[in-house]
């Protein structure tokens, strides 16, 4: 099936992104959020995004404004019922979503295809809970969604082929890579990316070397954009630790769970550069590393 009219349900850092590059591809998109003031938070966020687009030359201003034409903000989910996909990205939370979905089920037309963007969460625990699991799908895009490329297609046991075909041409639409991903807790990033980031901590918990020497370590030495403490600082800590709880939860390896040096940050508010601290301070300066 084409997939023509969309539905986003949250408009927060990752949902706006997917508003944002479903409209720049064509779709007809309507996004949700809970309250006006969240409503208009996530629609500034989409305008400025597309603004510095404009600015950087990558957008002409006429398409700008004919994405955000395409664009419709509502506070009701009731509003998703002609929608041919509806993508759910709101907190990260296994009640809320199956109260979100068992509410679309009854609102949406039968052929619509249910689709989560969550991490670490499977999606059979999701789809199991509406009456269409053959037409249920994880859409994992990454963040910023507007530039990162990747979007992991996570089927189940019994997501159906055409529903799985048509979320992946859906993600080659909006210009990303669609990766074929089994419905495991992680996927294949965070399956791989989580104890990678959580044993960093260990490491710097023996005394292995310093933040900022095992940030250059794992930057100078394997080429990664940035290294894990600075990662982990972008991504949030507190989402680190909440992503790794759940995959410990499902896997109960000691390499997802989350070390203490983790949880005492955590605990003191320091959750990376939304908070202006986490192991790093992010000062008008530049990073100060934390001492340990």
């Amino acid at each position: 099936m084409a997939i023509e009219k969309v539905g986003v349900a949250g408009c927060g850092l990752m949902g706006s992104g997917i508003v944002e590059v479903s409209a720049k591809a064509g779709c007809d998109v309507v996004v949700r959020e809970i309250d006006d003031g969240a409503l208009a938070a996530g629609k500034a966020r989409i305008v400025k995004s597309l603004d510095r687009a404009v600015g950087k030359g990558k957008l002409d201003p006429a398409a700008r404004d004919e994405a955000l034409a395409r664009i419709t903000f509502t506070t009701s989910l009731d509003d998703f019922a002609d929608r041919d996909l509806v993508i759910e990205a709101i907190i990260e939370s296994l009640d809320a979503k199956n109260e979100l979905f068992g509410y679309l089920d009854g609102v949406c037309r039968e052929e619509t295809i249910f689709a989560s963007n969550t991490s670490s969460l499977t999606v059979t625990d999701m789809a199991a809970a509406t009456s269409r699991p053959d037409r249920f799908v994880g859409l994992h895009f990454f963040n910023p969604v507007p530039v990162m490329k990747l979007v992991e297609v996570v089927r189940t046991i019994v997501t159906s082929q055409e529903t799985f075909d048509a979320a992946s041409a859906f993600a080659k639409r909006v210009g990303k890579v669609p990766i074929a991903a089994r419905d495991n807790s992680g996927f294949v990033v965070n399956l791989l990316l989580v104890p990678y980031m959580l044993d960093a901590i260990r490491q710097l918990e023996r005394g292995v070397a310093t933040i900022e020497d095992i940030d250059k370590a794992m930057t100078l030495g394997c080429g990664y954009p940035m290294g894990p403490f600075t990662l982990g600082d972008f991504v949030g800590l507190d989402t680190l630790m909440h992503v790794a709880e759940i995959m410990y939860g499902e896997y109960r390896e000691e390499r997802y769970a989350a070390p203490p040096l983790l949880k005492r940050l955590v605990a003191m508010g320091r959750y990376g550069r939304k908070s202006g601290a986490g192991f790093y301070d992010w000062t008008p300066d530049g990073p100060v590393a934390l001492k340990v």
